[in-house]
């Protein structure tokens, strides 16, 4: 897929999962989420052709920018949403799937070596999150775990363990508290409010 057709698709992620969108020209002018995304996209490609120094310049002047800080070696799927966007933090070893939305103020982030067992540098050290996954404001993923397809994390949970396809995980920390199917994977929110007692 070419850069182009990415951010067509970030584009029109952001207009069908952002109820406040009103037309795609909004989106691409005033959504610091889908800036730090198109900004990740330029310079995922500069990191792999091996211009390091470059690629983290770009993402450091991109965090300026936009509030969010996205390595540029983390490896994101199509149709990437980030919403809102400032305080995001996607590490270096993130992955991230497909049709993936982020709220503000999460982090994909890594744990210290001395609880990594002692793996050195350039190890998996962060999350990975399946396709179509939902992380709620303010959490907090850590670790090189995996959260499965359809997953949802809700507001200010921290999750430290995998996450299995479906769950809704809240708390810290995180606990599931419901296996959904995968045919039923977004939600604006990410736990929706009648779920919440």
């Amino acid at each position: 897929m070419t850069l182009l057709a990415k951010i067509a698709g970030d584009v029109r992620a952001a207009g069908a999962r952002d109820p406040a969108a009103r037309n795609a020209l909004e989106i691409v002018f005033v959504y610091s989420g889908f800036h730090a995304v198109l900004w990740y996209r330029l310079a995922h490609p500069v990191w792999r052709a091996g211009f390091r120094t470059p690629a983290r310049m770009l993402m450091t002047l991109a965090r300026w920018l936009t509030g969010v800080e996205i390595h540029p070696a983390a490896v994101i799927g199509e149709r990437f949403f980030i919403d809102h966007g400032m305080g995001v933090v996607i590490g270096e070893t993130s992955e991230i799937g497909d049709d993936v939305t982020l709220y503000q103020g999460v982090t994909l982030g890594g744990i210290s070596p001395a609880e990594n067992s002692g793996e050195q540098r350039g190890n998996k050290r962060h999350p990975t999150l399946g396709d179509r996954v939902i992380v709620g404001s303010g959490a907090q993923v850590l670790g090189p775990i995996f959260v499965g397809a359809c997953a949802r994390v809700g507001a200010n949970s921290v999750v430290l363990e995998a996450v299995p396809e479906g769950a809704v995980v809240v708390g810290i920390p995180s606990r599931i508290v419901e296996i959904r199917p995968l045919s039923d994977c977004f939600d604006a929110y990410a736990v929706p409010s009648s779920d919440i007692n």
